[in-house]
């Protein structure tokens, strides 16, 4: 049977947007061949303007409608393949959206999978505590805040005479001490006028006792 009708095909199978793109092919053909047929019915067409009515001019309009019907057979041709190549073009979308969905499908289920892996790595408890002793220190460092915080205020039970009695005090030693400071720093009145005498002598020397002396 294979001699006679040749060997089974081993290659890979058409696909659909082969098969797409065949069709697409004999649609440019069909184009082209309407296209030729619309050059030689419009010659025809001025050539039968130009004639009068006799044979030569029937076998021009004979020869004009062969090629309308020519036409009319590729265009019917033409809107068959083009409804065929839009089903084909529909079944390769469907196709794409459910491969597509088949992709995310699986994505979602192994996210899910890594997601559970992941989550059960996870105590709650643990966090619970953990937030709970969170919240212990936030309220003991709050404490800690206020306690340095605090301001010292002054005893009420002041008395304000003793305060002002206690000023004056200091007040009379501020001036004595600046008092006695100004004695200490005093020059002595002998040193002031050097030809003065000391003050301890009583009577001032006489002059032929200080010449014998000097002598």
């Amino acid at each position: 049977m294979n001699r006679l009708f040749g060997g089974r095909n081993t290659g890979p199978k058409p696909t659909l947007n082969d098969a797409i793109g065949n069709m697409q092919t004999r649609l440019d053909t069909i184009d082209v061949n309407i296209a030729k047929i619309n050059g030689e019915l419009t010659t025809y067409q001025q050539k039968l303007s130009r004639m009068r009515d006799g044979p030569g001019k029937n076998a021009i309009r004979q020869r004009a409608k062969a090629c309308l019907e020519r036409r009319r057979m590729y265009e019917s041709q033409k809107d068959q393949l083009m409804s065929q190549q839009w089903n084909m073009e529909q079944a390769t979308m469907m196709q794409d959206n459910l491969r597509n969905t088949m992709t995310t499908v699986d994505a979602m289920k192994t996210t899910t999978k890594e997601l559970k892996k992941q989550y059960g790595k996870i105590d709650i408890d643990k966090i619970d505590k953990l937030q709970d002793e969170m919240a212990d220190l936030m309220d003991i460092g709050n404490e800690i805040q206020e306690s340095i915080s605090r301001s010292y205020d002054v005893p009420e039970d002041v008395d304000e005479a003793e305060l002002d009695a206690e000023l004056e005090a200091l007040g009379e030693e501020v001036d004595l001490g600046e008092a006695s400071y100004e004695g200490a720093d005093s020059m002595p009145a002998f040193m002031m006028d050097q030809s003065a005498p000391p003050q301890f002598i009583d009577e001032p020397p006489e002059n032929n006792k200080v010449k014998e002396a000097a002598g």
